[in-house]
């Protein structure tokens, strides 16, 4: 609930949102899924660019909170996304992040009900549709959209 209640804060005191999140893959090619307790499906890990903070910072932190994870390589930035399905405002600049590691196993906390990594052609059954997008863009060479 208090997710739900700082998010409606930032929405009506910030003109635009920005956010990140990561197609992030470890040394086997696997991709790295969280499901959040506030909202159904799987999706990338990711979350709000803070006032201060450049997007890759945000993309570090994002990655260590809610998968305990560590970038390998250095970070790409894929695309940016108009996410017009969360409000007027809100966009989304996508990395992708190879030989991520995850640093400690990941406990359950208020934001993350299960997280992991799996092979991209065993996606969890309700893997959200975008996702599935961002997914064919970066792998099967399916055309860009601009909106998330």
């Amino acid at each position: 609930m208090l997710v739900r209640i700082l998010h409606l804060f930032h929405i009506l005191n910030r003109p635009m949102t920005l956010g990140v999140r990561a197609a992030a893959f470890d040394a086997e090619g696997k991709v790295f899924l969280v499901r959040h307790t506030y909202i159904g499906g799987w999706y990338l890990p990711g979350g709000g660019v803070d006032a201060g903070e450049s997007v890759y910072e945000a993309l570090e932190r994002e990655l260590a909170e809610e998968g305990n994870l560590a970038i390998g390589d250095a970070a790409e930035l894929f695309g940016f996304y108009f996410n017009r399905n969360a409000s007027r405002r809100d966009h989304v600049a996508l990395f992708v992040c190879r030989n991520v590691s995850q640093t400690s196993a990941l406990k359950g906390n208020a934001e993350i009900a299960e997280a992991g990594f799996f092979d991209i052609a065993a996606l969890p059954d309700n893997t959200t549709d975008a996702t599935r997008r961002r997914l064919a863009e970066l792998l099967e060479s399916q055309p860009l959209s601009r909106y998330w």
